[in-house]
């Protein structure tokens, strides 16, 4: 006896309808970066490079789902450093990826003793244990033969960054979506820059990705980078836009507006010099009135100075 068709309920419907919706925007999100600087081109072979978290898991489905839709073809070769931390579960990643058909490379160098061994208890582990990484990556990559080398980090990531150096560094500095290796053999890219973290957290648990926490940085709980990513999540529900705007701002430059001598010609500058904007840039929204109209000399004696309130 046949048993008795069972339909979604609404509330089951609707949590599909959200989940579809998240699928979709993520795809359209990797897939605008990916197109805004051409990170993949016909023919590459893309490592992928799997740490067991939710971004790298994240970033392989999405590749794979826009590689079949794709109008160019590319490789794919799914790569993950086992730096020997201890618990590290060295068999989730290998069945994973076999279930799922990626072919795939496990490295196995011993970098945890290193960076324990060289960085005092209780100090940040993230600069030598990063540095290390990319060194056994670039090869790896020559050894696979691959031409881009995919890294998992997000628009948050991204933002920290920026954070991070303008705060500590003193410098407008931030993850580039594309780079070129000092050593000018490898190009690294980031599919995942327009994707945001809380998308990425929501779409792990959806697709029940086998998560393997990192117990070499994750024990770190005092680091500078938690503190910008606290910070951005707490003007994120206080400022609608705060953090959109920030991002946005990172690609819209204007190098004659900032200090950098280097970027502008200062030194040069004269009143025949092509200079983008000029001064009507400071009487645009939000530094100026509501008018988009740049305010003429006379106008100024109009504006009393109790109407000019600073925020």
């Amino acid at each position: 006896m046949n048993s008795p068709t069972t339909f979604p309920t609404k509330a089951e419907q609707k949590v599909q309808f959200e989940n579809n919706k998240l699928e979709k925007r993520l795809c359209r999100q990797v897939g605008e970066a990916i197109g805004d600087y051409n990170m993949i081109e016909d023919g590459d072979k893309v490592m992928v490079c799997l740490s067991g978290g939710k971004d790298s898991y994240a970033m392989l489905d999405i590749l794979l789902k826009l590689r079949e839709r794709a109008p160019i073809h590319f490789d794919i070769v799914a790569v993950n450093l086992d730096q020997k931390q201890p618990g590290f579960p060295e068999q989730v990643l290998p069945a994973y990826l076999t279930e799922l058909g990626v072919p795939f490379h496990i490295e196995t160098q011993n970098t945890y003793s290193i960076v324990t061994r060289v960085i005092e208890e209780g100090k940040t582990t993230c600069g030598l244990c990063s540095r290390l990484r990319r060194g056994i990556l670039y090869r790896v990559a020559d050894e696979l033969g691959a031409t881009k080398i995919a890294l998992g980090h997000h628009r948050d990531d991204i933002l920290e960054t920026f954070l991070l150096n303008l705060f500590y560094g003193g410098k407008l500095k931030a993850m580039p979506p594309k780079l070129v290796s000092d050593v000018k053999k490898h190009v690294v890219i980031r599919p995942l820059a327009y994707v945001q973290e809380k998308d990425l957290e929501r779409y792990a648990q959806i697709k029940q990705f086998p998560i393997i926490p990192c117990n070499l940085c994750g024990s770190q709980e005092n680091l500078q980078r938690q503190a910008m990513k606290t910070m951005l999540n707490e003007w994120d529900k206080k400022f609608t836009g705060r953090v959109e705007n920030m991002f946005a701002a990172m690609s819209s430059v204007v190098p004659s507006h900032l200090l950098d001598g280097k970027l502008f010609d200062f030194k040069g500058l004269t009143v025949d010099t092509e200079v983008e904007q000029g001064d009507v840039a400071f009487d645009e929204e939000p530094c100026g009135t509501n008018s988009t109209e740049p305010l003429e000399l006379n106008d100024l004696n109009t504006i009393r100075p109790q109407t000019i309130q600073f925020v």
